[in-house]
């Protein structure tokens, strides 16, 4: 006897406008963090759970396939980090 399967939806979390008035420097600095954030996310996803084998230019190349913009190495020193808190 079959069994329904029931798929959950998940919905976007709904995004707020960042504060105004703040340094430019705050805004490039958060951007910079989800940015890394993302991409360490992927990463995981795909498996690289150690912050050495995640080299730049494997960091970009996932950017690529996501469809993020190509990470600095600033943003890329950061993603790493991302994945050594994560372990």
């Amino acid at each position: 006897m079959a069994t329904a399967m029931t798929l959950h939806t998940i919905e976007p979390v709904k995004k707020k406008p960042l504060p105004a008035g703040l340094p430019r420097e705050w805004y490039e600095s958060h951007n910079r963090r989800l940015k890394a954030m993302r991409l360490a996310i992927s990463l995981l996803d795909s498996g690289t759970y150690d912050a050495q084998r995640a080299t730049n230019r494997k960091i970009r190349t996932m950017a690529v396939r996501t469809g993020i913009r190509r990470p600095s190495n600033v943003t890329c020193k950061m993603v790493r980090s991302f994945i050594r808190d994560a372990g």
